[in-house]
């Protein structure tokens, strides 16, 4: 009879992006804290310019999340935050620069750093750099990012192949048949 743990590394193994209450994809994150004076300012900007973003209004957004990033120029969240207006305003160097600042503020850790990873890796992965995309999504999954993982599976054929076998046999198994 299977333990609570075999059934939990056998949904791992089918199932490898989903999180599981075993522990096995336990989010990472170790939080920058920031200690600025124009922090809180900035937090409230960054609102701000996810409503001007989410309502179509990446170019405003952009000019909200540069105040926030004036407020706070230390805050990782704001660069990441305008990285993506930029790239809805599809100016993907200008996103790629901002990413890369978040990424340093935040010393490739929290929240922030996992945000950044994945941003940067689905832009290299639109530009067609599937090994600089793998780097980062590859960050991004061991820093607890569920998408990061599921995007390192589908640049992995070999393991997707491997999985759908896996699966496949189980679920024949299941049904009763052994071939």
């Amino acid at each position: 009879m299977a333990t609570a743990h075999d059934r939990a590394v056998l949904n791992q193994i089918l199932n490898p992006l989903l999180p599981n209450s075993d522990g096995l994809d336990e989010v990472k994150h170790e939080e920058v804290v920031i200690e600025h004076e124009g922090f809180a300012r900035s937090v409230e900007l960054e609102r701000e310019g996810v409503r001007l973003a989410e309502s179509g209004k990446s170019a405003d957004a952009i000019a909200v999340f540069s105040k926030a990033i004036e407020s706070c120029p230390v805050n990782p969240s704001a660069y990441n935050n305008r990285a993506q207006a930029y790239r809805l305003n599809e100016q993907i160097e200008e996103a790629l620069a901002d990413l890369n600042e978040a990424l340093k503020l935040g010393n490739e850790k929290g929240k922030a750093a996992c945000q950044a990873f994945v941003q940067r890796g689905s832009i290299y992965r639109l530009q067609g750099n599937d090994d600089k995309a793998r780097e980062d999504f590859q960050a991004a999954a061991e820093l607890g990012s569920s998408f990061a993982k599921m995007q390192l599976v589908t640049l992995n054929p070999y393991a997707a192949m491997c999985n759908k076998m896996l699966s496949d046999v189980f679920s024949n198994m299941k049904n009763g048949k052994t071939s």
